[in-house]
């Protein structure tokens, strides 16, 4: 099996990590910022404007895709392994952490043409969290403004949420060995670019 199944490496650093997992939506750029934005499932999320962009202050919690379709929850570590279309699991495979941490997707999710963000929003690219970290004041300093400064491990150096952008410690899932959870140290975001050919 090629090594698409691999984390994407992204622009946005938070605690020394560069690997994205949990997915906050930046809204498309021909559209009026708004307060909030609904999901298919009917969540609501709020969002803020950062420079130019607009961004869900909060993970996806959407169990469907845009159109409508299920995406397969997932949570056994071999199936989600060997998985080759979208899914979504929560956090340790626990539905409470939905509300505060959000659901945990797969790269076939996030690049999936029925589309995970709602209407008018979409993962978003490198370029995007480059333009994002760099209004910021760049990769070292965007951290701290990103995060939120609650729910993280001790020391949460840096913190202020400057931004607004509330970045919680979600950690991720993986694919080798399965499952790998760094909940309260670490917060991963998707990017819908593509690493490399093979990989993601």
């Amino acid at each position: 099996m090629k090594k698409k199944n691999r984390l994407l490496s992204c622009a946005l650093k938070i605690m020394g990590f560069l690997l994205i997992i949990t997915n906050s939506c930046k809204q498309d750029d021909n559209n009026e910022p708004s307060n909030t934005v609904k999901d298919i499932d009917g969540n609501v999320y709020n969002t803020v404007t950062i420079g130019t962009q607009t961004w869900m202050k909060e993970n996806l919690k959407t169990t469907r895709f845009r159109d409508g379709t299920a995406i397969p929850n997932i949570t056994d570590n071999t199936a989600w392994t060997t998985q080759t279309a979208g899914a979504y699991c929560w956090y340790n495979n626990d539905t409470a952490n939905k509300t505060t941490y959000g659901a945990l997707y797969n790269w076939y999710t996030v690049v999936d043409s029925r589309n995970l963000c709602p209407t008018g929003w979409h993962v978003p690219i490198v370029a995007e969290w480059t333009t994002l970290t760099t209004y910021l004041g760049g990769e070292i300093v965007a951290g701290g403004t990103l995060k939120a400064i609650t729910l993280w491990n001790s020391p949460n150096t840096d913190a202020d949420n400057s931004s607004g952008f509330a970045a919680l410690p979600g950690g991720f899932r993986g694919y080798s060995p399965g499952y790998c959870d760094y909940n309260s140290n670490n917060g991963y975001w998707w990017s819908a670019s593509a690493d490399y050919a093979t990989t993601a």
